[in-house]
């Protein structure tokens, strides 16, 4: 009789401890992308922060800037009232003429 069996060139035994190995490379290098998409996700939401608090900056300039001019006194500024207003008629700017 002859021995038809098979045999493998490795064992069972590292066959398991290699996928082991691999998984737990695949896990370590899941835990640094999740780490590194939240601390992309943090740096991004600092960073709008950042931008709405130099928006509300500008926004409050704007708004002193408008508050003073609207309460301008133009005619103790030395400017005077026009003496004549002509308005301009004009033809309609659309394309339905």
């Amino acid at each position: 009789m002859s021995k038809s069996r098979f045999h493998l060139p490795f064992s069972l035994i590292s066959l398991c401890g290699g996928a082991v190995a691999i998984l737990a490379l695949a896990y370590i290098g899941l835990i640094a992308a999740v780490m590194s998409y939240g601390a992309v996700t943090i740096e991004f939401s600092q960073s709008v922060t950042n931008d709405q608090a130099a928006v509300g900056t500008l926004e409050q300039r704007y708004l002193a800037q408008i508050a003073q001019i609207t309460s301008t006194n133009y005619l103790a500024e030395g400017y005077v009232v026009p003496a004549q207003q002509i308005f301009v008629a004009a033809k309609s700017a659309t394309a339905l003429r």
